[in-house]
């Protein structure tokens, strides 16, 4: 087919076609989708990536942790692979894009290499990375992390969710259902690793671009904090022999949002807090709460920490504080080769593109340390995400894949 390109083949109704069905696994009523990780919803969402893979000739393989991939043979079967992919799980109020496109878009790139009848030098997989979005066990980027080393499975697997299930339960459950799925270790040898996502912000729709060439992805520090005090009456116990555990935590809360006020773009967010008894009349006894720290300067974040550590300390009061920082991400660019390969190919299709920067955290990250890694973005409207409320234009999704296509046919015939 000379003069023709593999982005030729991607069929934009039959990936759009697809993140619907795929959202039927844990739609909610608002148009959402509750996928938890390593979950029987994701079980039957990951039996239907599996059964539209094969239909197209590929091989699925999995891991220790669930890690699932679908695999297309290069012509050289010897060659270390171009991985392509994201996840499938979802936040509790997610919707049905995130993580989702950068999966069916790397199907759909095969799909488009196998309908051309093409083979390229060098197999490419598509990659669904187990727990991306750590809601249910955390941190997230568990599948990533374990596959690239930057953890042990040791490590993750007695991590407990809310009801007390462990990771290594959740995951033996998830293989037992696989049906004749290979097995595979950790940490094969990559080539390349091209991350397709919705964006999650709005600089994108307010430019008026349809594709981000991301440069990067921001610092992130996360914690856990717990504060213990003591249970007393409400009526009876007077405030100079409190030991207020609620009192504590938002004096140190309201801190560490004050320590976090310059840059004005550091982000500092406490998403969940637990308070014990949680009673109307008792002085609470124990608050338990996470922070999330963000900023593309690790010097900001790095000085921010030292500040929160200080904080929990002068803040606790008669109380005692513990807190435990549960992942450290330093900011990080991109493979400059690897985005001048998505950029060329954007601009030989025609299609509008710009350098973005990743506020939000990705898989891509992990493969990062390991082998050239790059994300494309596409728009969200109003840059917004975990949220059912999330849209991506079936145009943008498809110019993303189409995107995608050219790159791995790129990457994956380079010697």
């Amino acid at each position: 087919m000379t003069g023709s390109r593999t982005s030729d083949a991607v069929d934009g109704a039959r990936l759009w076609a697809r993140h619907m069905e795929l959202a039927h696994f844990g739609a909610r009523d608002d148009g959402g989708v509750d996928r938890p990780t390593l979950s029987p919803l994701e079980a039957e969402a990951r039996a239907e990536l599996i059964a539209w893979g094969r239909r197209i000739g590929l091989t699925p393989y999995t891991d220790g942790v669930a890690n699932l991939f679908l695999r297309y043979e290069g012509s050289n079967p010897a060659l270390a692979p171009v991985v392509i992919g994201s996840h499938i799980d979802s936040q509790p109020t997610g919707g049905r894009f995130d993580g989702v496109f950068g999966v069916l878009a790397a199907l759909e790139t095969v799909e488009a290499m196998a309908a051309r009848g093409e083979r390229p030098l060098r197999p490419v997989e598509v990659v669904a990375w187990t727990n991306e979005e750590g809601s249910r066990f955390a941190p997230g980027m568990t599948g990533s992390d374990v596959f690239t080393g930057a953890k042990t499975l040791d490590q993750v697997l007695p991590i407990r969710d809310a009801d007390g299930i462990a990771i290594a339960d959740a995951v033996a459950a998830i293989l037992a259902g696989d049906d004749g799925v290979a097995r595979r270790p950790f940490g094969f040898p990559i080539a390349a690793y091209v991350e397709p996502h919705i964006e999650q912000a709005s600089v994108l729709e307010a430019a008026g671009v349809p594709l981000g060439v991301v440069t990067g992805i921001q610092g992130t520090r996360r914690y856990r904090v717990r504060v213990k005090g003591e249970a007393a009456h409400a009526g009876t116990a007077l405030r100079a022999d409190r030991r207020d555990a609620l009192m504590a935590a938002t004096r140190m809360i309201r801190a560490m949002d004050e320590a976090a006020m310059e840059p004005a773009d550091t982000l500092l967010t406490v998403g969940m807090v637990q308070v014990t008894p949680n009673a109307p009349s008792v002085v609470p006894s124990e608050v338990f709460f996470s922070v999330d720290l963000r900023h593309p300067d690790n010097a900001v974040v790095d000085r921010v920490d030292a500040a929160i550590r200080a904080i929990v300390e002068a803040e606790k009061g008669p109380c005692a504080v513990t807190l435990k920082q549960i992942q450290h991400s330093p900011s990080l660019n991109f493979s400059p080769e690897v985005r001048r390969t998505i950029a060329t190919a954007a601009e030989r299709l025609g299609i509008p593109a710009m350098d973005v920067y990743s506020a939000a955290g990705h898989d891509a990250r992990q493969l990062h340390y390991v082998c050239p890694a790059g994300m494309i973005f596409v728009p969200c409207r109003g840059g917004i995400s975990h949220n059912p409320a999330e849209w991506a234009e079936p145009e943008h999704l498809a110019m993303g894949a189409r995107v995608l296509a050219d790159v791995v046919w790129d990457l994956a015939n380079r010697a």
